[in-house]
């Protein structure tokens, strides 16, 4: 049986990239996004969601900055960066590749 967790443990970037690439967000509005686009399927924990932060922010593919606290509490907004798009962009082609080469092989 394939490990739902190992899969996502893989595509943890390229996930939260894609929810970035046209808006900016915070961590939770992110992981509920996964969550609900995945029909439930994928969820990520908050030590992995912000351990990912740190991690892309390192690389230079996120910026963060925070948010205007009027609204209730203050949160931590995410931007990517244009070599955050690119790879982006790279990874969902390689998955697009992947995807097809696996499907090929699976077929009975």
């Amino acid at each position: 049986m394939l490990n739902k967790q190992e899969i996502l443990r893989g595509l943890t970037d390229t996930l939260i990239l894609g929810r970035l690439y046209s808006k900016d967000s915070y961590g939770y509005e992110i992981n509920k996004q996964i969550h609900q686009k995945s029909s439930s399927l994928f969820q990520l924990t908050e030590a992995t969601l912000y351990t990912a932060f740190r991690r892309l922010e390192a690389a230079g593919l996120l910026t963060s900055y925070w948010g205007d606290g009027d609204t209730g509490a203050r949160r931590r907004y995410y931007s990517i960066t244009k070599t955050g798009k690119k790879l982006y962009r790279e990874n969902v082609n390689d998955w697009e590749e992947f995807s097809a080469a696996i499907s090929g092989l699976l077929e009975l």
